[in-house]
């Protein structure tokens, strides 16, 4: 039986055990902090998978995740901040797939993380920039999304710091990521599905491994608890931060 799954899965059995592990570790830090599951995935898989397979199945594992999470996104999202969001994601994910036609995967991915870590580090300091708080802040931030998303898969990482730069309380920082996350998946199926990125293998891997998404999901929701959220901007930093610091560690290295 089970080598009949690690073929269906093309994973051997170590590859298997980890994939399972880091698949809800990935969904506790969805749940909980309402982003992550896909930055986490890649920064823990992509040695053991391409991540040209892994982007098809963090897509439909978001979704997965986004429909469990959606009816809190619904009733505590700023659904204003999430429409500009997502009118400059539009705009910004074609720019970033010309970019990453026209240099080599590693010095886009580079370019991507080391643009978290500095804007990471400048919400740490409090420096972050003026003009997000204005009109056009939140669309220059959806196109930024957009770009990074073309250009890493990272834009919810993106939108993250944006909604985080906001006067908001955990509660709505949290559900405009799920809400935006949720309606930004339409986009990404239109260029996966137009770019035949979304294969078979990739549709079977994502069912084997959302139920163990979902349960981590849960987990995180649980633990989203008003004890908690003091500690919620400051986690969500150091999480961007550590996610983008073992990418980079990775390109490095391998």
């Amino acid at each position: 039986m089970l080598d009949t799954l690690q073929n269906h899965l093309q994973l051997d059995s170590q590859a298997l055990a980890l994939a399972v592990l880091v698949m809800v570790l990935a969904g506790m830090v969805r749940g909980f902090s309402g982003f992550g599951l896909s930055a986490l995935i890649m920064a823990s898989l992509a040695l053991l998978i391409p991540p040209i397979a892994l982007i098809p199945v963090c897509f439909l594992l978001e979704a997965t995740a986004s429909a469990v999470m959606f009816r809190g996104g619904l009733a505590d999202g700023n659904r204003q901040i999430v429409f500009g969001l997502v009118i400059g994601y539009v705009l910004g994910m074609p720019l970033g797939l010309f970019a990453t036609h026209s240099m080599t995967p590693e010095i886009s991915r580079t370019a991507a993380l080391v643009l978290i870590l500095l804007l990471a580090l400048a919400q740490l300091n409090k420096a972050s920039p003026a003009f997000l708080g204005s009109r056009w802040g939140v669309y220059a931030a959806g196109v930024l999304a957009g770009v990074a998303t073309g250009l890493a898969s990272i834009g919810g990482m993106v939108v993250a710091l944006y909604v985080l730069s906001l006067r908001a309380p955990p509660r709505e920082v949290r559900a405009s990521l799920v809400l935006f996350l949720m309606t930004g998946t339409v986009v990404s199926a239109f260029w996966l599905l137009s770019t035949g990125t979304m294969t078979m293998l990739a549709f079977t891997r994502a069912m084997f491994f959302a139920p163990f998404a979902v349960a981590g999901v849960l987990i995180g929701i649980w633990l989203f608890r008003p004890s908690l959220e003091p500690f919620y901007k400051r986690f969500c930093l150091f999480l961007l931060m550590g996610l983008a610091g073992f990418g980079l560690v990775r390109l490095l290295l391998f």
